[in-house]
């Protein structure tokens, strides 16, 4: 029997594994295959671009090459989507507030001053949204920042907390909610 007919018959865990052994490269391709629709949908979902989200699905195999070597991750499909949703939404912001028509050499010549005044709107959002999160109830706050900060799929903050499925879906999601209710009323 050929290796890609052992690939296609082994787990995503079984090819994980394999994976994270060997390193080779067809391993993680026959698992990443498996997948690729979706994180195509995904792409597709934020981006809003073929083109664009054709780009994002190979930056993703490329960043898997090496962040699966180093991770531990037990549903690959649930982190995948995780992972491919959260690659879009850093490309979005990263878009975000970039002007799309020539600059002037002046105005380029004063651009120091223009980042200086970015900065402290950043970091005052940043400030915001951790105070924020301290105002969450234990159990949200431990959710969302296994969630959203650590990238951890549903299963396995289950497991690191002890709660139950739906409690878990019921704390990101009020807890998500919450964040955005204090982040309105602090401007």
């Amino acid at each position: 029997m050929s290796s890609l007919k052992i690939h296609r018959s082994l787990t995503d865990a079984e090819l994980l594994a394999q994976y994270k052994r060997s390193g080779e490269l067809p391993v993680l391709g026959e698992l990443y295959d498996r997948y690729m629709t979706l994180v195509l949908g995904v792409c597709m979902k934020y981006l809003k671009d073929r083109e664009e989200s054709r780009d994002a699905v190979m930056q993703l195999f490329e960043k898997l090459v090496i962040t699966l070597r180093e991770h531990e991750v037990t549903h690959f499909k649930s982190w995948l989507y995780a992972t491919a949703r959260n690659h879009c939404l850093m490309q979005l912001r990263s878009k975000k507030g970039k002007i799309f028509e020539e600059i002037s050499p002046s105005l380029m010549e004063n651009d120091g001053f223009l980042h200086l005044e970015e900065e402290p709107e950043t970091e005052a959002n940043i400030t915001k949204l951790e105070r924020c999160i301290d105002t969450l109830v234990v159990e949200q706050k431990q959710c969302v920042q296994l969630f959203y900060l650590q990238q951890k799929c549903y299963k396995e903050i289950v497991q690191l907390t002890g709660f139950d499925d739906n409690k878990v879906k019921s704390y990101i999601q009020n807890g998500k909610r919450n964040l955005k209710i204090c982040m309105e009323q602090h401007g």
